[in-house]
């Protein structure tokens, strides 16, 4: 068995995420971000309609962290400036791969809602089919 397929399985093993592992996927895929800073993103990303509160968010940092989805940087990036109990996470070459097979996973959920019609189809899409 190649390394590839071995890589698919454990990625598949992962799927599908919860809401809140996913959207600290989003939150740190342009870059790492402390705790505070994730939950901002996320308020940000969902324009408010997704809040993590701690309990939610420190449980799927854990879990994240032995899943190997993301890592800490335990040192303050500025001593002088930052917090030195702040704690800073960075997806992980996984981590990236798993966030990428879960969009992929729910944008073909969304396609199916709209042959379906739970959803309408969008006006890009409609051009598109026109043309």
């Amino acid at each position: 068995m190649d390394g590839g397929a071995k890589d698919d399985a454990a990625i598949a093993a992962l799927l599908p995420l919860t809401p809140a592992v996913f959207h600290i996927l989003l939150a740190l895929a342009n870059g790492e971000r402390h705790g505070y800073g994730i939950m901002l993103e996320v308020d940000r990303i969902t324009a408010g309609q997704l809040r993590l509160g701690p309990g939610t968010l420190y449980r799927s940092i854990q879990r994240m962290l032995v899943d190997g989805l993301i890592v800490e940087r335990k040192e303050a990036v500025d001593p002088d400036v930052d917090d030195e109990r702040r704690r800073y996470y960075r997806l992980t070459k996984l981590g990236l791969e798993v966030g990428q097979a879960e969009a992929r996973r729910l944008d073909a959920l969304v396609k199916a809602a709209r042959q379906r019609g739970l959803l309408k189809k969008s006006a890009t899409a409609t051009r598109s089919a026109r043309t």
